[in-house]
C-alpha cells in the first residue's frame, strides 16, 4: 500500500545473520514485493568503510554473512568487524578478536550494530551490542557503529530515497535503534508494538 500510494520506501535493517539477497528472498517468500536496492543494511556500509580506509578485517560475524565481504582483503587484519555472530560468539572467537585488537597500536573495532537484544520465535536473544561492549571494555577502545542507530546509517538510507530527514518517517519496534536513531538524524519516528517491543 505504501508503494501504491506513491510514497518512497526503504527498509532499514540491522540484519547481520544473512546477506541482503537472502533477506530479500525471505521477504519475497512472505509476499512482499521488495528488491535488494530497497534494503539498507550494515554489511554493505561496513564494506564501503573498509575500502575507503584501506582496512583489512578480521571477521567475527555469522557464517551466512561472510559472502557480503567476499571482495574485501582479509589478509593480515588491521581491524575487527563484529556482527551478530550467534553460535560463533564462543569464548575462543571473542578472545581471538580481543587479542588482535589489544595487539594493535591503534585498535579499530567496527560493529554492524549495537542492539542489546532481539526477538526470535523461541524468545529474546543477546544482540551484537553486548559483545561489542565487552571488547570495548577489554581493549579500551570505542567501536565505530555502522548499523542502526548510527546517524550515517540513516543518512545513507535517506540518500537512497533522495529525501531530506524532515520528509521521512521511520517505523520500527526498537525505541533506541529505530526511533532514537531516526530522531537523532532529524526524522520523525513511530514505534510499533510488535517484535521486540515490551
Amino acid at each position: 500500500r505504501i508503494k501504491a500510494s506513491g510514497l518512497k520506501l526503504q527498509l532499514c535493517t540491522n540484519e547481520t545473520q544473512a546477506t541482503r539477497e537472502d533477506f530479500v528472498r525471505k521477504l519475497r517468500g512472505l509476499g512482499f514485493d521488495i528488491s535488494v536496492s530497497e534494503v539498507t543494511a550494515p554489511a554493505p556500509a561496513a564494506c564501503h568503510l573498509l575500502r575507503e580506509r584501506g582496512l583489512r578485517p578480521h571477521l567475527l560475524v555469522h557464517h551466512d554473512l561472510v559472502p557480503e565481504f567476499a571482495e574485501i582483503d582479509k589478509t593480515n587484519p588491521n581491524c575487527v568487524v563484529l556482527g551478530d555472530a550467534a553460535e560463533n560468539f564462543t569464548y575462543a572467537n571473542l578472545n581471538e578478536a580481543f587479542r588482535l585488537l589489544i595487539g594493535m597500536e591503534k585498535p579499530v573495532l567496527i560493529s554492524l550494530g549495537k542492539g542489546r537484544y532481539y526477538k526470535e520465535t523461541d524468545g529474546l536473544k543477546l544482540d551484537v551490542g553486548a559483545y561489542m561492549k565487552a571488547l570495548e571494555y577489554a581493549c579500551d577502545v570505542q567501536a565505530e557503529v555502522v548499523g542502526k542507530p548510527a546517524k550515517s546509517f540513516f543518512e545513507s538510507a535517506l540518500a537512497e530515497l533522495g529525501v531530506p530527514p524532515e520528509q521521512a518517517v521511520m517505523i520500527g519496534d526498537d525505541i533506541v535503534s529505530d526511533v532514537g536513531g531516526a530522531q537523532q538524524c532529524g526524522m520523525r519516528a513511530l514505534q510499533v508494538r510488535t517484535g521486540k517491543y515490551r
